[in-house]
């Protein structure tokens, strides 16, 4: 990489090429303040926060949109640099609410953050907002009157999800980003991913908190209390409390929800090896020539991809592995087996899942998740809403003695944990499907050609002679250029993972805020720590899910197991002219 030098405050420095100069000074240890940055998305100098002076320019230039070049003298400290940023920040402020206290961002705001660094007062009027809250969605709450226009939002769901259901309105002090018509989210294509909450820098668009709701029953405790919690929460959740990325905490996550006062605490991971021996005898049953898919068969477990199919592709509904995701699985064997095995009538168990995922609360209210009018999934709350509420109880996190789950819905396979990182699915399902294709041990029980952060990722795995072409998609937009191909012919598999959210469920819209370059890669490896630590690695090793199999379900695809685990999916392409009129006729 050509270098070039630059000076810093007076300071020389030899930095790469091709930067920008907030690149450049992060890399070097120059703290450079931003709001509409973010190092996953394009940079437009939207805010003008990062303002920097660069000698022979002539106005204050942009640090997250001005490469560094040979030579160039940048300050960021000069009182003309101070004056510009605070004038920017008092300026967003005469458009903020100052509503910190009731915000549900109130402690991991952005702009709180850099009002309170750098002192800034209400120097200009109050000029705010009144814009109706959007509740519409069961994912995200939008609260436009908070909104800094720092287009994180629009930029998100373009260029990672490539669905672009936000766009600016109006301009200047008016401008806001709606979707097409300023329409409510629940009319719109929306796949309840989240990832626009994941990256705004305040709180104009959050999760629906849930967590109240939760927090009431932890008071009344008049239910069985039982929650489970995803893969991928374990690795991730510590950094609510100020540790880096990547640290494992699934002990500590276990203590502090019994400190909270539930009765059991199990693993979403349990029900991922549970899908597993559902959807890979389904695989099985595909390459044996006598599935009921057409192919190539798509895994089921990711609600936003699940949405994505039925409002977009619905011809490729009939594609999907029926397989419930394991947080369904498991919520259907909590309120039937494990009910029963306590003794408890299941509309006396109140159950929660914590989960990386917005889509998720989305999925709980389908009715097809459902079981003979009773709600499986009371409620589900992200893992940005397990810490406020740990926060909330003043438990001290990263004091807390580890904990093991709950038995027997608490043990789980290194396979299970995998579920939470791109590639994760499709390595467990092989795991498992191979040894119960062939009867044979596997050679080598990684599969690396399915892992890392390619958008697409393509394998041919031997299955004793049958050659088996598999493919792995992560974020929208990398998806709809897959499912385009597949379409044109252009492409052939047999079994294709497709997970919404970029890097899979570690980069969930309901994981902790960062703006991290590498992030993602630093909760991933701690995913396969997690997978390399365990015992038993492969799905069909778990005993528990042997006995659940031997005392309640039978065998996977059998009678029962289908009722319970299995699912169906319908087809809600329309425009938003006809979901308007189709949700006005249900009023």
């Amino acid at each position: 990489m050509e270098m070039v030098r630059i000076n810093v405050n007076g300071k020389e420095y030899d930095v790469e090429s091709g930067q920008t100069v907030l690149e450049a000074c992060k890399k070097i240890g120059v703290e450079i303040p931003t709001l509409c940055h973010h190092s996953a998305l394009s940079d437009v100098g939207a805010c003008r926060v990062c303002a920097i002076e660069i000698e022979g320019a002539r106005t204050l230039m942009t640090a997250c949109t001005t490469q560094v070049q040979n030579g160039m003298k940048i300050n960021t400290r000069s009182s003309r640099v101070e004056r510009a940023l605070k004038q920017n920040l008092s300026l967003i402020l005469s458009r903020h609410p100052d509503d910190c206290m009731t915000c549900e961002a109130n402690g991991r705001c952005e702009l709180q953050t850099l009002i309170n660094k750098y002192d800034i007062k209400n120097a200009f009027p109050k000029e705010l907002r009144d814009f109706p809250i959007d509740e519409s969605s069961p994912a995200i709450v939008r609260d436009m009157n908070k909104c800094i226009d720092c287009g994180r939002c629009i930029r998100v769901c373009d260029e990672i999800q490539g669905l672009s259901i936000y766009t600016f309105s109006d301009r200047g002090a008016d401008s806001l980003p709606l979707p097409a018509y300023g329409v409510p989210m629940t009319y719109t294509d929306c796949i309840a991913c989240g990832q626009c909450s994941a990256v705004c820098p305040v709180g104009a668009i959050m999760e629906q908190p849930d967590y109240k709701h939760v927090e009431v029953e932890l008071r009344r405790h008049e239910k069985v209390l039982i929650v489970q919690t995803a893969p991928a929460v374990r690795v991730a959740i510590s950094e609510e409390f100020g540790t880096e990325p990547g640290h494992i905490s699934t002990g500590k996550m276990v203590a502090a929800l019994r400190k909270l006062g539930f009765d059991y605490v199990f693993d979403t991971n349990f029900g991922a090896d549970l899908t597993i021996m559902e959807e890979g005898s389904e695989l099985i049953e595909q390459l044996l020539g006598h599935g009921e898919h057409p192919s190539p068969m798509f895994t089921s477990c990711c609600p936003g991809w699940i949405n994505l199919v039925e409002k977009h592709f619905p011809e490729f509904i009939p594609n999907i592995s029926t397989a419930k995701s394991p947080q369904e699985m498991l919520a259907a064997t909590i309120k039937t087996y494990f009910a029963k095995k306590i003794g408890v009538d299941p509309h006396n168990i109140y159950l929660v899942s914590v989960m990386p995922c917005t889509a998720k609360k989305d999925g709980i209210t389908r009715p097809q998740h459902y079981l003979e009018e009773m709600q499986l999934i009371d409620k589900v709350i992200t893992t940005r809403e397990l810490a406020r509420m740990i926060k909330i109880h003043r438990i001290n996190f990263l004091d807390l003695p580890e904990e093991e789950y709950d038995a027997p819905l608490g043990l789980s396979t290194g396979a299970a944990a995998i579920f939470g990182v791109t590639g994760g699915v499709m390595e467990a399902a092989l795991r498992t499907g191979y040894e119960l294709a062939t009867k044979k041990s596997l050679p080598k029980i990684e599969f690396s050609n399915v892992r890392g952060f390619d958008g697409v990722k393509e394998a041919e795995i031997d299955l004793e002679g049958r050659k088996v072409n598999i493919a792995v998609a992560h974020g929208t937009s990398n998806i709809i250029r897959l499912l385009e191909k597949i379409k044109s012919g252009e492409k052939r598999y047999d079994f294709v993972e497709m997970m919404a959210c970029f890097g899979g469920c570690i980069g969930g819209g309901g994981q902790p805020k960062s703006i991290d370059a590498d992030v993602l890669e630093k909760r991933a490896n701690a995913i396969y720590t997690v997978d390399e630590s365990k015992t038993l690695r492969k799905s069909h090793e778990n005993p528990a899910i042997k006995q659940l199999y031997e005392e309640f379900y039978g065998k996977p695809l059998s009678e029962l197991s289908k009722k319970l685990l299995h699912t169906y999916y319908t087809n809600r392409k329309a425009s938003i002219i006809e979901r308007k009129e189709e949700l006005s006729g249900a009023l």
